[in-house]
């Protein structure tokens, strides 16, 4: 998987652009921050219902069910022991209780193909900081419902439960909770479905797998609360390694319906390789960072969602530090509508969104200096879905069509209409920085034999690659970036020549309320 950086963190640099003027902002610690209600009044905005999976978790069987094999929590090791003495496709009902497994750090629970694991009210599968792993192994098709699972203690990047990735399993009314690196990773057909993944050490779920990709992914219904625990991008400062759920070249998700929130970090990141998503019906609110990152990734509906008061801490951090990037709230990072891949659309499209006092709204990126074997891009080894021989990205056929555009990720049509805009600078308590809008690239400089070099990767992303705002609402006093980040425009530049966005849009000056 490898580390990780944050794409604007090296993209940014060759700008050499400081702000030179105080940004206004109420700088607060972040292990002192006061984060905004869990649950902030939204003008204008739809009623949604909120996934509360952690407060009133679904309770299961209180007997076991007809031809289950009964798990005894007075005997540690119980459950290892008759998962390992049963045959393939047989259902393991977990008595209230703590249920241990033996002391070794590598004890863990092996599935085989088809077996169910049931929680009796109150079953706990504790891993006491001792275990690394509470499932694992490569068995399709398995079934976790109704159980606790916390206090193991994975590495970083690794998981706790469906440690491997196996394909095919379903996850639901599960509450993984207070274990270090991921609660849970995914394999192919997984659907997680009704949990509560809540203040684990680096992600509530990695979707991630070993040498293949993922697909067919359900995410539905989830809370998705508190985690990052281990603050990692300060242990490891640009590692790009945390959020509430990262999706790692995964083909086909529907992630509708999820309360994601007050995570430390980004709420939901799609990093390299990403197709195809739909994310529709989230309520995504009071995480440190970004709500949503789609990076070097392709085609998605981001619908109906509501997302308020999301990177406060990120974004403030980064305006006192005098960074002149737009933080962004929806980042699309090196990431568009491709045709040639195979989706349920063929563009990136917003719509119907409502965005609510949150650091800045949506910003389109692309680093003229990030392709196909350049150092710069910090998913090293990897390459576009166009180019399946990363070797040929080289000069000088890399100069030359096709491969001049298809060796590089790019930020090409991508909708953004009839979404809600609202700012209130008195609630975010910030004067500059937190009220963009953005389409903009950097200056091409590097490695010296790039063929993007100067102002052309500026020029297409905001002129040539059908980038499109029009037909929204906003409410307060937006700005807006074009180019590169020295081009802060007022809406009539904006709606002008030669950017021509936001036709059709509507516009109430004024702090929003």
């Amino acid at each position: 998987m490898g580390i990780k950086t944050r794409p604007w963190a090296s993209a940014v640099a060759p700008l050499v652009l400081v702000l030179l003027v105080a940004t206004g902002c109420d700088s607060t610690p972040h292990a002192a921050r006061a984060k905004p209600p869990a649950v902030p009044t939204t003008s204008g905005a739809r009623s949604t219902s909120l996934a509360r999976v952690c407060a009133n978790p679904a309770a299961g069987p209180a007997k076991a069910p007809a031809g289950a094999v009964t798990v005894d929590p007075a005997v540690v090791g119980d459950l290892v022991a008759k998962t390992k003495s049963s045959p393939p496709h047989t259902t393991f009902w977990l008595r209230p209780g703590k249920h241990r497994l033996d002391p070794d750090r590598y004890a863990q629970v092996i599935p085989k193909e088809g077996d169910s694991y049931l929680g009796a009210p109150g079953a706990v599968l504790d891993g006491r900081k001792k275990n690394q792993y509470a499932f694992a192994g490569t068995a399709r098709d398995v079934t976790i419902r109704y159980l606790t699972v916390q206090g193991f203690d994975a590495p970083q990047n690794e998981g706790v439960v469906n440690h491997d990735s196996a394909d095919g399993w379903v996850i639901e009314h599960t509450t993984i909770q207070n274990n270090s690196g991921a609660g849970l990773m995914a394999g192919a057909r997984q659907q997680v479905r009704a949990n509560c993944l809540r203040d684990n050490g680096q992600y509530g779920m990695n979707a991630y797998k070993t040498g293949g990709r993922i697909t067919d992914l359900v995410v539905e219904g989830n809370e998705i609360v508190g985690n990052n625990t281990g603050d990692w991008e300060r242990r490891q400062s640009g590692c790009g390694c945390t959020g509430g759920i990262k999706f790692w070249a995964v083909d086909g998700a529907d992630v509708r319906g999820n309360w994601v929130h007050d995570n430390r970090g980004t709420g939901l990141w799609a990093d390299t390789n990403n197709n195809d998503f739909l994310i529709e019906n989230n309520v995504i609110e009071a995480n440190d960072g970004a709500a949503l990152i789609y990076e070097i990734s392709y085609n998605a509906v981001i619908r109906n969602n509501t997302i308020r008061r999301n990177n406060w801490v990120e974004g403030r951090e980064a305006a006192d530090r005098g960074d002149s990037f737009p933080f962004a709230t929806i980042y699309l990072s090196e990431s568009g509508g491709e045709p040639r891949i195979k989706a349920r659309t063929s563009k990136i499209e917003i719509y119907r969104d409502v965005l609510e006092n949150n650091w800045s709204g949506i910003t389109l990126w692309e680093n003229a200096d990030r392709f196909c074997n350049s150092p710069s891009n910090t998913s090293s080894g990897d390459c576009t879905l166009l180019v399946k021989n990363t070797k040929r990205c080289v000069q000088p056929a890399i100069a030359k069509a096709p491969l001049y555009s298809d060796c590089r990720w790019k930020t090409q049509r991508v909708d953004i209409h009839d979404n809600r805009f609202v700012l209130d600078k008195s609630v975010i308590k910030c004067t500059e920085k937190c009220d963009r809008m953005a389409v903009l690239s950097n200056y091409g400089t590097y490695p010296d034999w790039s063929p993007y070099k100067g102002e052309q990767v500026a020029e297409a992303i905001t002129a040539k690659q059908h980038n499109r705002w029009h037909d929204n609402v906003y409410v307060g006093p937006w700005k807006f970036v074009a180019y590169d980040p020295s081009r802060v425009l007022d809406l009539g530049q904006w709606q002008g020549t030669p950017y021509q966005q936001d036709a059709g849009s509507t516009f109430s000056a004024g702090n929003g309320g």
